[in-house]
């Protein structure tokens, strides 16, 4: 008697899975997409984004992997570029047939790739800072790092109780540093802030000095407030100190790398900026919830790459971890039952603080997230112990 051709095929198809896995039968690895900036002007940021996803992927499929599967991360970089990363966003739906997305590591790429995933119903989860990104509430996309409008107000918070008010704004035309302008903006008033001149700077731009010039001749400033990342803060920071400007100096969170410190030099002393607790893991009080997940990450960052730690990595670390436990409590890959569980996280406690989301809030962190930090003699100084 003939065996049927269907089952000689399915028969030739099992034999094939079973021998590619060296004799035992696989179940299929659970693809997880990325889209970061690791080379070009964000690399500071994109590069320890991508080492953290790969130490963790390792890791977790080292201890057996999430749903009796391994996580196959799909990794590409985009440069910065949104261009080319609305292109990959697109690759990992249609060729590369992900369950869900952590990445995007600038505002602008972020926002390139959000409608795709949103259209194609895939959970993405940003590691970028504008608040644009979750509102207006899109029903696919979160994000992990705290947003600019809360640095904004981070930042005034600490100027009101300085008794400083009336203030000076240099901005990058990024979309970042746009966005926080903006947000600045809006809520100057609530806080008592008056912005008495207000300049801006390119990403190419390689010195400030006139902005700054303008600034530091507006008669009254009390400090002056700079929303933007990458290098340009750096160069605003050495301009400032070159000018001879006293006012205290407030970075963004863009900057919460030792790189700033480093391309800022000597001029960095002194300045303010909100951020992560993982920045001062040690520093934290023996009962802050966030200080033994903190430490321990760090030390496990730095052993594994020989750099110092980033929140910026931090970011990934929350959101692949916020990821595999929406899958765990779902018991599935389906994207629409993951994407749920990600919206109904609760009491998760990651580097960027402890995040509680909601149908209404994407992000689900709240104000006690970031920390004042100062820069001292070339590190990171906790100038707020308790919540």
């Amino acid at each position: 008697m003939k065996t049927p051709i269907r089952l000689v095929s399915l028969l030739a198809a099992a034999f094939v899975a079973v021998t590619a896995s060296g004799g035992h039968a696989v179940a299929q690895d659970i693809k997880i997409g990325t889209v970061l900036s690791a080379t070009g002007p964000a690399s500071f940021l994109g590069s320890p984004e991508e080492k953290t996803l790969r130490l963790y992927v390792d890791k977790i499929n080292a201890a057996g992997g999430v749903l009796g599967k391994k996580i196959a991360l799909v990794v590409y970089d985009d440069g910065a570029d949104p261009t080319k990363a609305r292109t990959f966003a697109t690759r990992l739906i249609e060729v590369d047939k992900v369950t869900a997305m952590v990445g995007g590591t600038t505002t602008g790429t972020s926002l390139a790739m959000a409608p795709i995933f949103e259209d194609a119903h895939i959970p993405f989860i940003s590691l970028a800072g504008a608040v644009e990104i979750i509102e207006p509430v899109r029903k696919y996309v979160f994000k992990t790092p705290q947003t600019d409008r809360m640095a904004c107000e981070k930042i005034f918070g600490d100027l009101k109780a300085r008794k400083l008010t009336k203030i000076g704004m240099i901005s990058g035309t990024d979309a970042f540093g746009k966005s926080m302008h903006d947000q600045c903006l809006k809520i100057a008033g609530k806080y008592g802030i008056s912005i008495l001149a207000d300049e801006s700077y390119g990403a190419q731009d390689s010195d400030m000095t006139p902005q700054l010039t303008n600034i530091k001749n507006k008669p009254g400033i009390q400090a002056v407030v700079n929303p933007g990342f990458g290098q340009g803060p750096a160069i605003v920071t050495r301009n400032y100190r070159q000018l001879g400007i006293t006012v205290p100096l407030y970075e963004s969170h863009g900057v919460a790398s030792k790189s700033y410190i480093k391309l800022a030099g000597p001029a960095a002393e002194g300045v303010r900026l909100p951020a992560d607790a993982l920045l001062v893991a040690e520093q934290l009080p023996k009962n802050d919830p966030q200080r033994a997940v903190d430490v321990a990450y760090k030390q496990t960052y730095e052993k594994a790459t020989g750099e110092p730690v980033s929140t910026f990595g931090g970011h990934a670390y929350d959101g692949l971890f916020i990821l595999v436990n929406a899958m765990k409590r779902a018991r599935s890959t389906d994207p629409a039952k993951v994407r749920d569980e990600i919206e109904k996280t609760k009491h998760f406690i990651g580097t960027d603080g402890i995040f509680n989301m909601s149908p209404t809030d994407h992000l689900g962190l709240n104000l006690a997230a970031f920390r004042m930090l100062e820069i001292r003699n070339g590190d990171w100084k906790l100038l707020q112990a308790a919540r």
